[in-house]
């Protein structure tokens, strides 16, 4: 059997055979019926996993594409408040500041935001919320029914980044009041990496600035999604396009509630793991922020480095992910999103508990206790 590894990091995932063999067939014409339908299932089943009823479009571009199409159409020369607990809280700032005046609103890495001094932003006019959903950079899931409530209050635009939430855990775009929300392929989409879907709500469009970006210009890909077979703007990353369709095939025969009860159940056997074990969760939460069910980030216990634990781990053909930036060495994560299911979460957390051990830490069963969440 040939060797792959096994990616265990919050994205890209693993590619589903069948999502790999769409990306192999000849090309075809991407002003042709067939790539129109298929764009079109694409936008179909995606927005039933945004929650929305909005117009969907597809950008040939990663996530940080989508994120920044949504703040230079609808936020250019604005007030924007960014909401910042991670690394791509500080992204959707720093995007932001590219087009608009900003705000940030910065929390601690992994602890809650300030839903007091948005509300206080907000009061003093500021137009438009700039929010990470899911900031796997901490493992913590942040509040978007409370801030799209706020946001909707004072008539302010609300820009969501759903990249890592979107098809493995519950969005519901329209309920929340969200206007513009956001998602990468190489997520829970189990996609190849690429591409990117962005819905925008009636509000947002009736605020599309009249400066906007070329490539990214979401007029353009109304104008073009319109016609009777959808198409793009400009050329399209064609075989990615097909995968994803297959992708997304793959998640409708799944069935949404059962992907995203998937999603979550391997989340709650890796935290269940990580109890058994007695290794620290990293995310501090209160009321209204939650561990993240997509990637869950724990503390490395003392006394082992990071070359250690993931570079042990990684023998066993398994990579986890590190902390980023000054979570370097402090942190790991292991991510439970895509088309992986109880055997790959066994498997990597069989090898991190053999490098705890390994390593001298006195780490109970996490395995036997992960696997009676997957079989519960």
């Amino acid at each position: 059997m040939e060797h792959e590894p096994l990616l265990m990091i919050p994205g890209p995932v693993p590619i589903p055979q069948r999502v790999r063999a769409a990306m192999t067939r000849q090309a075809i014409n991407h002003r042709g019926p067939e790539f129109g339908a298929a764009y079109a299932d694409c936008a179909r089943i995606l927005k039933t996993l945004f929650g929305t009823e909005n117009e969907l479009y597809i950008i040939s571009g990663s996530g940080s594409a989508g994120m920044e199409a949504g703040v230079a159409n609808f936020a250019r020369e604005k007030r924007i408040v960014s909401l910042v607990n991670g690394k791509f809280g500080d992204r959707f700032a720093k995007i932001g500041e590219r087009y608009g005046s900003v705000t940030t609103l910065e929390s601690e890495w992994g602890t809650p935001l300030d839903l007091a001094g948005l509300e206080r932003e907000l009061e003093a006019g500021a137009e438009v919320v700039t929010m990470v959903h899911n900031e796997t950079s901490a493992g913590i899931r942040n509040p978007a029914p409370e801030v799209g409530k706020l946001a909707r209050k004072h008539d302010a635009l609300f820009i969501m980044d759903g990249v890592t939430s979107i098809g493995g855990d519950d969005v519901q775009m329209d309920r929340w009041g969200v206007d513009i929300a956001v998602v990468g392929s190489q997520k829970c989409l189990a996609a190849p990496a690429g591409l990117a879907a962005i819905a925008v709500g009636d509000r947002a469009w009736d605020r599309i600035s009249e400066k906007r970006p070329f490539y990214l210009d979401m007029a353009a890909y109304r104008k073009s999604g319109s016609g009777t077979s959808m198409e793009t703007p400009y050329t399209p990353a064609v075989p990615l396009f097909l995968a994803l369709h297959e992708a997304c095939k793959m998640i409708e025969e799944e069935g949404v509630p059962a992907r995203i009860a998937r999603h979550r159940r391997m989340a709650d056997a890796v935290r269940a793991a990580a109890k058994g074990w007695g290794v620290d969760l990293f995310p501090t939460l209160d009321a209204h922020h939650a561990y993240s069910n997509t990637a869950t980030a724990m503390r490395i216990p003392g006394g082992i480095t990071d070359k250690d634990l993931r570079g042990t781990v990684k023998k066993f053909g398994i990579e986890i992910a590190g902390g980023q930036d000054h979570l370097k060495g402090k942190i790991f994560r292991i991510g439970t999103m895509g088309g992986v299911g109880a055997q790959e979460i066994l498997a990597t957390l069989a090898a991190v508990q053999f490098t705890l051990k390994k390593s001298g830490f006195e780490a109970g069963d996490g395995v036997e206790a992960a696997a009676g969440v997957l079989l519960g």
